[in-house]
């Protein structure tokens, strides 16, 4: 599969039909996101990839949200999986991506990623490489919901107590995008405070992430107290979708129930 990218992306820079590409590179052992303006760079490619599929994912929307700004009338290319499509799909609804100069490269999950991750789509909409995998329900949200109440609550506040608020969570979720972020407000939380003040921290994003979540996982990766924070956010999803008909980042067109851009 690496070889048709590789393909596709050089076929894309000879053409001059982008700018350049944000994708992965291996460096020194470790992968991380680099931005690709020549054939010869693409040697160096990788999709995230060391022993397992995905071992390595990085928040690339958020880099291309930043190279748009900077240079509004260039296109840019951009390595996808579904989530991070699904986050494309968002920024763009959210007014924070123009997706008329953006070149979608997709690969499709293979099914242990899928697994691993409950995706519920793991794949794109466009055309991508690899063979699509099939969609996963949520069951880390059912083991949660077959609690009682009570139960419920001892295990969410057991969770949220292991918080060290390093803002990892917000920092590497692409669709955290706001200028001014609420959790930083010394009204709310304060940040001298450790452990903070749970569960006002997690329960307060959570709300923030009504209709905004692409169900990337990045945040559950990114947390060193390993909270669960993809079954929670699953879980809003689930509401979301039951009681607003409304799933993030599926069309670049539906609007999301709550804070309605024009």
């Amino acid at each position: 599969m690496i070889e048709e990218v590789k393909s596709k992306v050089k076929e894309l820079l000879a053409s001059q039909q982008i700018k350049g590409f944000i994708g992965l590179v291996e460096k020194n052992g470790h992968i991380g996101p680099h931005f690709f303006t020549t054939e010869e760079e693409l040697e160096n490619l990788n999709l995230g990839e060391k022993e397992q599929p995905g071992d390595s994912r990085y928040p690339l929307d958020k880099i291309l949200v930043t190279l748009s700004r900077k240079y509004p009338e260039d296109t840019f290319g951009i390595l996808v999986r579904g989530c991070d499509e699904r986050g494309l799909n968002a920024l763009h609804i959210w007014n924070q991506i123009d997706l008329d100069k953006v070149v979608l490269v997709g690969i499709n999950c293979p099914q242990e990623l899928a697994d691993k991750c409950e995706c519920f789509q793991p794949y794109t909409n466009t055309e991508g490489f690899g063979e699509k995998a099939n969609p996963v329900s949520f069951n880390s949200v059912d083991t949660v919901e077959e609690m009682d109440f009570p139960g419920r609550m001892e295990y969410w506040q057991k969770e949220f107590d292991k918080c060290v608020k390093c803002f990892g969570c917000r920092d590497v979720c692409p669709m955290c995008f706001c200028n001014e972020c609420s959790l930083e407000n010394q009204q709310l939380i304060q940040t001298y405070n450790l452990p903070p003040e749970n569960p006002i921290f997690h329960l307060t994003r959570a709300v923030h992430m009504a209709g905004r979540c692409i169900d990337c996982g990045l945040c559950e990766e990114a947390c060193p107290a390993d909270i669960p924070l993809r079954t929670l956010y699953k879980k809003v999803s689930e509401i979301m979708e039951q009681d607003f008909g409304y799933t993030t980042g599926i069309t670049d067109e539906q609007k999301p129930p709550f804070n309605v851009v024009g």
